[in-house]
């Protein structure tokens, strides 16, 4: 199956390079299509018509309000049409793609890596084997949670940003370690593998977070105590609030 994007921005690259197979293209900006194509061994070409009609599956990463401007100019009967457009209900997609069956997703970039978080919304379109393809092409690149739409807002807030959410914390807590002394490569390094270990032992005991804490908290121990300092400088509160954050702005 030959998969198409209509766009090339971030989250459409990511999850190219996730599913690591020739892609044909198009963007706006045509060097940045040709670029993507070039590293994946694809195709770039001037028009989403050219796409739509080179591919079998087509994954819309343009800009929301372009929509029916795009639909108006594509021959998409019979086509699997992927649609991650932020806030873009799944019917105005069917709407604008009648002749096709469309699906709607919400990735995060960690796609690009084969380790994304990926919420499918719970609408096989009455084509229970097409929607199997697409969770199936979905899981190559991560794990697949199928949610109502009305949950893709908070796989935005938690998965989409986690990235960056990652980021900003080992940030600080690199940061911490070279204050007291630790060479900031090996700060780097030792958090990087301290995360990683305690998300593999979380996930290997099914996300229980209250076991795993228990199992390396001793009262009055030098977790316990750094555990309350994160509590006391509201570590849940922030966390929270963030959620809040980017549900109001429309994820």
């Amino acid at each position: 199956m030959r998969i198409g994007f209509v766009g090339c921005g971030n989250m459409a690259s990511a999850l190219a390079r996730g599913l690591s197979d020739p892609i044909v293209c198009s963007d706006v900006d045509a060097a940045r299509a040709q670029a993507l194509a070039a590293e994946l061994g694809g195709q770039a070409v001037a028009t989403n018509a050219e796409v739509f009609a080179a591919a079998d599956a087509i994954v819309l990463c343009h800009k929301p309000g372009q929509l029916e401007d795009v639909a108006g100019d594509v021959d998409a009967a019979g086509k699997l049409v992927l649609t991650l457009l932020g806030g873009v209900a799944l019917s105005r997609v069917r709407a604008a793609y009648p002749d096709a069956r469309v699906y709607r997703f919400m990735p995060s970039t960690a796609v690009a890596v084969q380790r994304g978080a990926i919420g499918l919304v719970d609408d096989d379109a009455g084509d229970p084997g097409a929607f199997e393809v697409v969770r199936a092409l979905l899981e190559r690149v991560g794990e697949v949670l199928v949610l109502t739409e009305g949950h893709l807002g908070i796989v935005t807030a938690t998965a989409g940003v986690a990235p960056a959410y990652a980021a900003v914390i080992s940030e600080a807590w690199i940061d911490a370690a070279v204050r007291k002394g630790l060479p900031a490569p090996q700060a780097a390094r030792l958090v990087g593998a301290a995360l990683e270990g305690a998300m593999a032992l979380l996930r290997a005991q099914d996300m229980d977070t209250l076991a795993v804490r228990r199992a390396v908290t001793s009262p009055g121990g030098v977790t316990a105590r750094g555990l309350a300092a994160l509590e006391a400088g509201g570590v849940r509160a922030a966390l929270d609030d963030a959620m809040d954050a980017v549900l109001e702005a429309g994820a």
